[in-house]
């Protein structure tokens, strides 16, 4: 219980502390007109409140992710407690606020095209169709599963509510962000948080004891903690999928002082949600093993609705039902509307995009793909969601390394975090069942000499803009 709570009051400074040194080196300037007031169209250029802002920011980024991700990463052990802490506050929040205030210091800049400004229009092309697929991809895993429970719950066929789904997803993707999104998702965020803390409160007060920190890899199938934890528990600690949500949200902000508490905070709220299901996942079934065969014969979803029944009783009941239904649905949605977004700005550059009746076709566009993959197994889905995810998480991390170095400023607080990333995707792929399923000590050794490749290419470039800044400064002199 030690470890569990410290681990949360960690979380709580990370926001405090760390959130204001990321702040002060980034340089905010409130004077800076915003892309919700200088882009203004009444669709995805909407000024809103922070607060509201925040809350939708949570939901879009949130989720199941730091539910169902935490649970199955709750098989290493307490360790995931270590990493949720460290990634969140070191790694996931620098990404997000850099992704968010990126795009709103260029007009509301797509991901893809933040890539391309910083590290170049071939990295863009790549990042275009991985941000794409990954869109794609979540937009998939989280309408069938949905889908599958309404079937269950009704007399609606699985193919009948995989409809009922997506025309919500069409809806809501073609209307102003401002309508649906701005309406109703703070008060799902609000539920979002209200579970986590009744499930909390319920889980000190349950008599079962919450594991204290370990190093030692509990995982019952002995998977190895390096790379696998990283990406098993992403939404929670560091998700790229935050980069292709960011946007939407900056193009709402009033001023840039407010991206803090909309970005950074949000990021450290999905951390604490994490941490919180981490420990459940932990506690509730008697250590690794019992949540093993938890997962076994119900999933994620049927541990959560469990624990949720057992803890909260009839409130559970409707929480967890509420959780497995629309906390997907929201990130299927707001996956939905940024790969239409996304594909705008693609076709943009060819074509002109004005109109309700292109935004409606683009969406169409994208959503038949959608459908026609949401009726595979989620498992398989997710399996290649976990990957791509956090290559678009390191791309991001490396786009804002970039930026620092541009201006001058302190570029460690990304490019560390990028490094570490970096060894965990190219070890990850190697070693991975979807991947090149390499001998474990063979994935690591290709890890290690792909990561230092990359880290002599950063070395590179900070002799380059070192090199520039100095010779700007002999101008000046001169």
């Amino acid at each position: 219980m030690v470890t569990f709570l410290g681990s949360i009051l960690l979380l709580v400074a990370g926001y405090f502390i760390y959130s204001k040194v990321v702040e002060r080196i980034f340089g905010i300037n409130d004077t800076n007109p915003t892309p919700a007031f200088t882009k203004s169209d009444g669709l995805d250029y909407v000024p809103m409140s922070w607060w509201k802002g925040s809350l939708i920011q949570l939901l879009n980024i949130a989720g199941l992710g730091p539910i169902f991700g935490a649970i199955a990463g709750a098989l290493y052990g307490p360790v995931a407690f270590i990493w949720i802490v460290i990634g969140c506050i070191f790694a996931g929040a620098v990404h997000d606020y850099f992704s968010g205030m990126m795009s709103l210091r260029h007009n509301g800049e797509q991901f893809p095209g933040l890539v391309g400004r910083y590290l170049g229009k071939h990295v863009k092309k790549f990042i275009n169709v991985i941000s794409l697929i990954l869109m794609v991809l979540v937009a998939a895993a989280f309408t069938a599963g949905p889908a599958q429970l309404i079937s269950s719950l009704t007399s609606l066929s699985f193919i009948g509510s995989l409809v009922l789904v997506f025309l919500y997803f069409i809806i809501a993707a073609v209307l102003p962000v401002n309508k649906i999104i701005g309406k109703i998702y703070p008060v799902f965020g609000a539920i979002l948080i209200f579970m986590a803390i009744s499930i909390a409160i319920a889980l000190l007060f349950s008599g079962k004891p919450i594991p204290n920190l370990t190093l030692e890899n509990l995982h019952p199938g002995e998977l190895p903690i390096w790379p696998l934890l990283m990406v098993t528990i992403s939404c929670g600690a560091i998700s790229g999928f935050h980069s292709t949500q960011s946007p939407i949200v900056a193009r709402t902000l009033k001023k840039e002082s407010e991206g803090r508490k909309v970005f950074f905070g949000a990021m450290i709220g999905e951390g604490i949600i994490a941490m919180v299901w981490a420990a459940a996942g932990m506690t509730f079934f008697g250590g690794t093993g019992g949540l093993q065969e938890a997962l076994a014969a119900g999933g994620p979803a049927g541990a959560v609705n469990e624990i949720s029944q057992t803890l909260l009783g009839t409130l559970g009941g409707v929480l967890a039902i509420l959780g497995v239904i629309i906390l997907p649905i929201t990130t299927g949605d707001t996956a939905l509307r940024s790969s239409r977004m996304m594909l705008t700005d693609m076709l943009s550059s060819v074509i002109n995009m004005d109109g309700r009746w292109k935004v409606f076709f683009v969406t169409v566009a994208v959503g038949v793909p959608t459908f026609f993959l949401s009726t595979i197994d989620y498992t398989f889905l997710w399996r290649y969601v976990g990957w791509t995810n956090q290559v678009v998480a390191t791309t991001m991390l490396w786009t804002g390394t970039a930026y620092l170095l541009k201006y001058g400023k302190f570029h460690w607080i990304s490019g560390i975090p990028a490094l570490f990333m970096t060894g965990v995707v190219t070890t990850y792929i190697f070693y991975a069942p979807e991947g090149f399923q390499l001998a474990y000590n063979s994935s690591l050794v290709i890890g290690a000499i792909l990561t230092t490749f990359i880290a002599i290419l950063y070395m590179i470039q900070i002799i380059k803009y070192r090199r520039i800044s100095k010779n700007n400064l002999t101008t000046k002199a001169a």
